[in-house]
């Protein structure tokens, strides 16, 4: 399955971001003409790391689009990335119950396990031992230097760098081309990680060559056009910091979040994301929900001030939310019904693994 775009994405890993980014905006530009004509030829790799609920944040980033695709007809793969989990904490803490609450969420949202694969990282052992000669494809010093990699390290909740964090990026170029992705849905900052999964299908396939056609493709970036909101205290929102409205929060607990978001001391109420971030970021999650444009939604709210601007943003995150958390009552009630889901979901992505790693074997000599 190889992409149908022509125009080369000749950067290196040193090369400037904003070269990269410039790139990667046309062709995303190019990729969603093509999806718009015929979804059919793309295979897309996305997934989450299982470390906490899933919130409106994640939603309108990157789940929504997650439907839109398999919707339009591409074919998705959701990976449940538990071993990452490791990356930066010495431990995984209730992992089954996490992995579950994504399937749960996975579900409710509209990701069809007829149409949509959900799988988990420990279950496919052909993907994680494709990392070996992967990681023979790549030296130290590029992974040293990916910006993506030394954020990670920064941020880590772990004593010291571990191997797997080191090698994080090797992984996920695991992840996606055990399955042949051809696009990668990815925000700017996951650039670096992406053109690593280029450079190793192409050192790859310029080793062993095989006698035929390349093993992987060279993977597209489909960036996200995806929103900024911030969290309930105005920083970034995040599983980790206690600032995010859960996807599974009740009405009550969406309107205690949402009354205690933080704004500023002006009245009259206007969407000006630079000088007004955490009451532009209110209008904005009630504009997503609505699918009305922000600046009407603050024009008609006025000298409301801050009550009558949470007020509308908690009517319309729970309208908008309440059939999807309804549904996934429903499926909560029966856990059986997701760990088949997933247990499915797995055994397919096994099988993409092992046919792919077969040909990893033939091409490299060692099919014994």
């Amino acid at each position: 399955m190889t992409s149908t775009l022509t125009e080369p994405m000749t950067s290196t890993l040193t090369e400037p971001m904003t070269s990269t980014f410039a790139t990667a905006l046309r062709r995303s530009a190019r990729l969603e003409e093509l999806i718009r004509e015929d979804a059919g030829p793309f295979r897309i790799l996305t997934g989450d790391r299982p470390t906490g609920d899933l919130h409106l944040g994640h939603y309108f980033g990157t789940l929504a689009n997650r439907v839109r695709l398999q919707d339009a007809g591409a074919e998705v793969l959701v990976l449940i990335a538990d071993y990452q989990v490791l990356t930066d904490r010495d431990t995984a803490d209730r992992l089954d119950e996490q992995v579950m609450g994504l399937v749960l969420d996975y579900l409710a949202i509209g990701i069809d396990p007829a149409r949509s694969t959900i799988f988990a990282h420990s279950a496919v052992s052909g993907l994680n031992q494709l990392m070996l000669p992967f990681l023979s494809l790549v030296t130290a010093g590029e992974l040293r230097r990916n910006p993506t990699v030394k954020d990670e390290i920064a941020h880590s909740r772990q004593s010291s760098v571990s191997g797997l964090m080191f090698t994080y990026p090797v992984h996920q170029a695991a992840d996606i081309l055990f399955c042949k992705a051809n696009l990668v849905p990815v925000g700017q900052d996951q650039l670096p990680h992406l053109e690593l999964t280029r450079l190793i299908a192409r050192r790859f396939n310029e080793r062993y060559p095989g006698g035929g056609s390349p093993v992987f493709p060279e993977p597209d970036a489909l960036l996200s056009s995806a929103p900024l909101l911030l969290g309930t205290d105005g920083g970034k929102m995040s599983k980790s910091r206690g600032n995010a409205i859960a996807l599974r929060a009740t009405a009550d607990e969406t309107a205690r979040l949402i009354k205690g978001a933080k704004t500023d001391a002006r009245r009259h109420i206007s969407y000006d994301p630079a000088a007004r971030p955490e009451v532009s970021s209110l209008v904005l999650l009630a504009a997503l929900c609505t699918d009305r444009d922000p600046v009407s939604v603050a024009a008609e709210i006025g000298d409301g001030g801050a009550a009558a601007l949470k007020r509308t943003v908690t009517e319309a995150v729970n309208d908008r939310f309440a059939p999807i958390r309804a549904r996934r009552g429903e499926l909560a009630a029966d856990p059986g019904h997701a760990r088949r889901v997933l247990r499915d979901g797995c055994a397919r992505a096994s099988a993409i693994a092992d046919a792919t790693l077969t040909e990893v074997r033939a091409v490299m000599g060692m099919r014994y």
